[in-house]
C-alpha cells in the first residue's frame, strides 16, 4: 500500500478509529487540498453546524512531503464557524512532516467528546487522553509544553492544540503549531472547542521511498539551490514577509486605521527592517525548509519593583501580524504592537479577525455606535495599546453582548450595531493586508480559501501599477489560471512562497520520482477541478456570489492603483464564477 493513501479516521463520540487505504483519492487529487476538500464533502453533510458533531475536521498533506525543501504544509478543512462554508487553513512547523512519519496521508476527526480530550497518535497507535486537567488552560504555549512532557516516544512529532479563544468557541479562534505556526484563519481552534478536543500530538519515525534514488538526488539539488540562492527567498530570510510594509506603505496600499487611510509617515517604526534591527531574537524554519522565514522578535521588560531584573518574551511577527495589529489599529510604537501580538498568540486567535474587529469597534465607538457601557468602560481610540489588550481579553472571554458579537467577527457585529459600511470582511472573513487595486478585493471576495493567500490579487495589482493598466477581463483570467496553479501547489503540500521555484515542469520532475506519473497540461486541468469542488462545496452551504457584502470603505480610500469602482468589483466577481463554469 502507498503509505500516502492511507486515511485516518477518529470518532470522538464513541471514542473509535479505522484505517483506510484512499488510493483512489490520492492517485486522482494528488494529496493536501485535491484529497481534503473530498473527504470534507464525503464526511460534512449538507446544511451541518460548523459547531455542531456533524462537522468534520480534515488534515491532508502530500506526496512531496518529507522528500523535498519547501514541501512542508498541512491542508486542514471544515466547515468554518466564521462563515458557514468551506474553512480552509494551512500550516508549516513540523505537522506535515510528523503526519506522512505516522503512515498517513491524511485524517479525519468526526463527532464530539462528552469530556475534553487530546488525541495521541503515534505510527498506528491511537490513543485517547483526558485533557480536564489541562481543559481550562488558556495560554496555548503553556498547553504545548505540558503535552509535550505527557508524551514520550521517538520519531518526528506535532502538537495542534488551542488556547482560551478555541475553547470559548471565538469564531476565528485558530490551532497552534509547534509554537509560531498556526491554522490561522476561519475558526478551526472553535471548531477543536465544540468538540472538546484540546489536542492533537502526532508522531513517527516512518521513511518515504523514492523511485529513482540519482533522479531524486538531482532534482533535490536543483531546488534547493533555487531556494537557498534566490533573491526572493533571501528577502524572506533576511526580513520574513515584513519586508512588505515599507513597499506597500509607499504604493499606499497599507490599510491603516480601518482603511480609513492606506499609508502612514509613521509606517518605518513597525517596519521588517526596523524590527531585525532592533528586535530580532532568532529566525526559525519549517521541517525541509532552508529558508527560515519564520522571524521572531525578543522583547526585553523590566519587572516591576525588581532593579535590574530584566524578563525576555519571544514573540513572532509577519507582515500580517503588524498590519493587522499595527497599521489597522494606528499602533506604530513597536513594543505595544508586540504585547498585541503576543496576547493574541497566547489566547490562540487569528491575528487579522482580531485586528479587524477592533478597528471596526474603534471606529464604531468614534461614530456613537457603541457606547462606553457597551464598551465596558473602555474608550477605544486609534494607537491605544493598553486598551486594546482589555478588549482582546474582553472578546475571548465574551464578556457582554457586545464582546459576544465581535467573537463573531464583524460582519456579525455590525448587523447588531450598524456600520456595516468600514466593517472590513469580505465573504465573512476579515479583510487581510492589501488595499493595492481592484484585484485584490476581488480575490479576497471569491477565495476558495478567503485569505490572504487566495490567487495573489495583491500581485496582479502590483505588476498592474508598473506595467499601466490591466483590463478587468485579463485581471479575472490571471486570477483564475493562479488560483487553479495554487491548488496543485497546495495539493503536494507546497509552501506558496515557493511558487516560483515550483514551476509546472518542476512539479511534473519531482512527482514521477515520488511515484505520480501527470503530464503539465494535466496538471493546470487538475488544478482548475479542485478549484471547481471548493467552489460546489461552498455554494451548497449557501456562498452566493451575487450576494456578497462590499464594505464601502474600499471604494472611498484610494488604493495604490487609484480608486475602486464597485461596478468593476461586482462584474469582475460575476465574470470570475461564469468562467470557472460555477
Amino acid at each position: 500500500m502507498n503509505r500516502l493513501s492511507r486515511v485516518l479516521t477518529i470518532n470522538l463520540s464513541d471514542r473509535s478509529f479505522k484505517f483506510e487505504d484512499r488510493s483512489d483519492l490520492f492517485e486522482k487529487y494528488i494529496g493536501g487540498a485535491g484529497v481534503a476538500i473530498k473527504l470534507l464533502e464525503d464526511n460534512c453533510p449538507e446544511g451541518a453546524d460548523p459547531l455542531g458533531p456533524d462537522n468534520p475536521i480534515v488534515f491532508a498533506v502530500g506526496p512531496l512531503v518529507g522528500l523535498y525543501p519547501l514541501a512542508s504544509k498541512t491542508v486542514a478543512m471544515f466547515k468554518s464557524p466564521l462563515t458557514g462554508n468551506l474553512g480552509e487553513s494551512h500550516a508549516g512547523g513540523r505537522s506535515a512532516v510528523s503526519i506522512r512519519s505516522a503512515g498517513y496521508g491524511a485524517i479525519v476527526i468526526k463527532g464530539v467528546s462528552e469530556t475534553p480530550v487530546y488525541l495521541s497518535i503515534n505510527n498506528g497507535d491511537v490513543r485517547f487522553r483526558d485533557a480536564s486537567g489541562i481543559w481550562g488552560i488558556v495560554n496555548s504555549i503553556t498547553v504545548g509544553r505540558i503535552i509535550r512532557e505527557l508524551e514520550k516516544g521517538s520519531g518526528i512529532r506535532t502538537i495542534m492544540r488551542i488556547g482560551g479563544a478555541g475553547e470559548q468557541l471565538v469564531k476565528y479562534a485558530c490551532v497552534t503549531t509547534e509554537t509560531y505556526r498556526h491554522f490561522g484563519r476561519l475558526g478551526l481552534g472553535a471548531v477543536f472547542g465544540s468538540k472538546k478536543l484540546k489536542a492533537i500530538c502526532v508522531g513517527g519515525n516512518g521513511s518515504v521511498d523514492v523511485s529513482d534514488s540519482n533522479q531524486y538526488r538531482k532534482t533535490y539539488d536543483e531546488i534547493y539551490r533555487k531556494a537557498v540562492e534566490s533573491p526572493l527567498m533571501k528577502k524572506y530570510h533576511d526580513y520574513g514577509t515584513a519586508a512588505n510594509i515599507m513597499p506597500l506603505n509607499l504604493v499606499k496600499g497599507l490599510p491603516t486605521r480601518n482603511l480609513k487611510e492606506a499609508s502612514s509617515p509613521e509606517a518605518e517604526n513597525i517596519s521588517g527592517e526596523h524590527l531585525a534591527e532592533k528586535y530580532l531574537g532568532r529566525r526559525v524554519a519549517c521541517a525541509h525548509c532552508p529558508v527560515a522565514c519564520i522571524h521572531i522578535a525578543a522583547l526585553r521588560e523590566p519587572y516591576e519593583k525588581e532593579l535590574f531584573f530584566y524578563k525576555t518574551t519571544m514573540i513572532p511577527y509577519d507582515y500580517e501580524l503588524i498590519y493587522s495589529l499595527g497599521s489597522m489599529l494606528g499602533v506604530f510604537d513597536v513594543e505595544g504592537m508586540l504585547k498585541l501580538i503576543d496576547k493574541v498568540e497566547i489566547y490562540g486567535l487569528d491575528a487579522m479577525s482580531t485586528g479587524v474587529v477592533l478597528a471596526w469597534v474603534t471606529e464604531a465607538q468614534e461614530k456613537g455606535l457603541v457606547s462606553r457601557e457597551e464598551t465596558m468602560g473602555l474608550k477605544y481610540s486609534w494607537g491605544d495599546v493598553d486598551t486594546y489588550l482589555d478588549g482582546i481579553e474582553n472578546i475571548v472571554k465574551k464578556k457582554n453582548e457586545l464582546y459576544d458579537c465581535l467573537a463573531s467577527g464583524v460582519d456579525v457585529a455590525s448587523q447588531r450595531y450598524g456600520g456595516a459600511d468600514f466593517a472590513l470582511a469580505f465573504g465573512g472573513n476579515e479583510m487581510p493586508g492589501y488595499h493595492t487595486g481592484p484585484v485584490a478585493h476581488i480575490s479576497h471576495l471569491v477565495g476558495s480559501r478567503h485569505s490572504h493567500l487566495d490567487g495573489g490579487g495583491y500581485s496582479i495589482d502590483q505588476s498592474a501599477l508598473k506595467s499601466g493598466g490591466i483590463s478587468d477581463e485579463e485581471a479575472v483570467k490571471k486570477l483564475l489560471d493562479e488560483e487553479a496553479w495554487r491548488q496543485i501547489l497546495s495539493s503536494l503540500v507546497v509552501c506558496f512562497f515557493a511558487r516560483g521555484i515550483y514551476d509546472p515542469e518542476t512539479v511534473k520532475q519531482v512527482l514521477d520520482v515520488a511515484g505520480y506519473h501527470v503530464e503539465v497540461d494535466e496538471l493546470q486541468w487538475l488544478g482548475y477541478e479542485i478549484l471547481k469542488e471548493k467552489n460546489r462545496f461552498k455554494i451548497r452551504e449557501g456562498f452566493d456570489p451575487e450576494k456578497l457584502r462590499i464594505p464601502s470603505r474600499i471604494f472611498e480610500t484610494a488604493s495604490s492603483r487609484g480608486a475602486i469602482s464597485e461596478e468593476e468589483i461586482r462584474n469582475s466577481v460575476t465574470n470570475y464564477f461564469r468562467k470557472l463554469g460555477i
